[in-house]
C-alpha cells in the first residue's frame, strides 16, 4: 500500500507558516505606541507634549490620559477626563468645525468632547 501525500494539508501548513511569521515581522517592526499617563503631571514628565503627542491645550486637572501614535501612518490618536472646573478654558481654545459633526479644532489637532462624561477625544489632523 502506498501513501498518498496529502496536498492540502501541506499548503494549508506552508499558508500558516507565511501567516504567522508575517504576524511576527508586523508586531516586531511596527510603529505604533500606545501611552497611558495617570494625570498632566506624568504627561509632562514624560515631554509627550513637546513631542506633539498631546496637544498642549491640555487642562491641568486632565487624569486617566491616552495617547497612541504610528510613526509610519503619522497618526495620533487619544483621549482624556476632565474636571468641570478646566470645561470653560478648554472650551475657549476650540474652533468648531462647521462640516463636521461635534468636532472643533485647535492647533493641529481635531476634538470631540462630550461635556457630560467630561471627556474629551482627540486625533491629529489628518496629512498634518
Amino acid at each position: 500500500m502506498t501513501k498518498q501525500i496529502n496536498w492540502k494539508y501541506i499548503l494549508l501548513l506552508i499558508i500558516s507558516f507565511f501567516v504567522l511569521g508575517y504576524v511576527v515581522f508586523i508586531q516586531r517592526y511596527s510603529n505604533v505606541q500606545i501611552n497611558k499617563y495617570q494625570d498632566i503631571v506624568v504627561v509632562k514628565e514624560n515631554k509627550a507634549i513637546q513631542k506633539g503627542w498631546i496637544p498642549a491645550i491640555l487642562p491641568e486637572s486632565a487624569y486617566e490620559i491616552t495617547e497612541t501614535h504610528d510613526l509610519d501612518a503619522n497618526t495620533i490618536l487619544g483621549s482624556f477626563f476632565y474636571k468641570e472646573v478646566d470645561e470653560a478654558g478648554l472650551m475657549g481654545h476650540l474652533t468648531p468645525v462647521g462640516d463636521m459633526n461635534n468636532t472643533s479644532q485647535w492647533g493641529n489637532f481635531l476634538f470631540k468632547v462630550d461635556t457630560i462624561l467630561n471627556k474629551v477625544q482627540y486625533r491629529n489632523k489628518p496629512g498634518i
